[in-house]
């Protein structure tokens, strides 16, 4: 069986997100969404991940409630970052790690699974987003769009 895992914070839940999941939907068996709390935005986790789950029934969701607050590409943010993923996902035998970020591969090697890094069709980030919403809101879902307006 091959299972596939996406994480971020869905910051606000964004057509590129929707890209990364729908790719791994058609190629999976199964996939997971980690959502990981912030504090970058207030909408809170459990509405985010409301978001992803409306628009994509099929996917597993799990809330990262206590995620590393250490972020970076050497060695030993990377060691941080992937031994909380291991310790989400010890008993889920993923086999394949979605994402289009150059962290895809650090992820994949100490996970054991495939880097499967997709190509950014739709050229926005949500910190991107949260600078404007209203100006950025093409880049949203219309269910997505009123939620975050919200908060």
């Amino acid at each position: 069986m091959k299972i596939g895992f996406t994480i971020g914070k869905f910051a606000p839940f964004h057509k590129g997100h929707e890209e990364l999941i729908k790719v791994a939907l058609r190629e999976m068996d199964k996939v997971y969404v980690l959502i990981n709390d912030t504090s970058v935005t207030n909408m809170p986790l459990e509405e985010r991940a409301k978001c992803i789950k409306e628009l994509y029934p099929d996917v597993n969701i799990i809330l990262g409630k206590n995620p590393p607050d250490r972020y970076g590409m050497d060695e030993e943010s990377i060691k941080v970052q992937t031994d909380y993923l291991k310790s989400i996902f010890q008993k889920i035998p993923v086999t394949h790690f979605y994402s289009s970020e150059e962290y895809g591969k650090f992820v994949a090697r100490d996970l054991n699974v495939v880097d499967r890094r997709i190509e950014k069709e739709i050229p926005i980030s949500a910190t991107i987003i949260r600078k404007d919403i209203n100006k950025n809101k093409m880049y949203l879902e219309e269910s997505v769009y009123k939620k975050v307006i919200n908060y």
